[in-house]
């Protein structure tokens, strides 16, 4: 369902970040309470949002669609792990890149600071400059 990148061949010891985002794209509200402690909360900035963990399960499980997803970047400072997750639907009609700060506390997620972004091709006022080239 989701690649998870490694670190020398190893996961990250912390929690198992790949079993939280497979729970969250399969959209699987039992397994995702299993990560969080009971008084976490998570943002999301782009939309001035904040939820408790109910709150966010519940946005999360009942957003339409049929959701896959890949870990793109995965950094591990302390009790902070930083996910970058190409998220899209399983139709390809929709396309995310989520930033994630996930800070853990005993192998539990305490707080989630996530910024959202369509993906999309570049704006006409920049492809009329003919200044940068595609990523992939």
């Amino acid at each position: 369902m989701i690649n998870l990148p490694t670190r020398n061949g190893k996961e990250i010891e912390t929690m198992d970040i790949n079993a939280y985002w497979n729970a969250a794209l399969l959209q699987q509200p039992e397994k995702m309470q299993t990560f969080f402690h009971e008084d976490a909360f998570i943002n999301w900035h782009n939309t001035n949002e904040h939820f408790t963990v109910n709150e966010f399960i519940k946005a999360n499980c009942e957003y339409p669609g049929n959701w896959a997803g890949d870990i793109e970047q995965l950094e591990e400072i302390g009790d902070l792990i930083i996910t970058v997750v190409h998220v899209y639907s399983r139709n390809r009609e929709s396309s995310f890149h989520v930033t994630s700060f996930i800070k853990i506390r005993d192998k539990k997620i305490t707080s989630i600071d996530e910024y959202w972004g369509d993906d999309g091709t570049a704006p006409q006022w920049r492809l009329n400059k003919h200044i940068g080239t595609p990523i992939r």
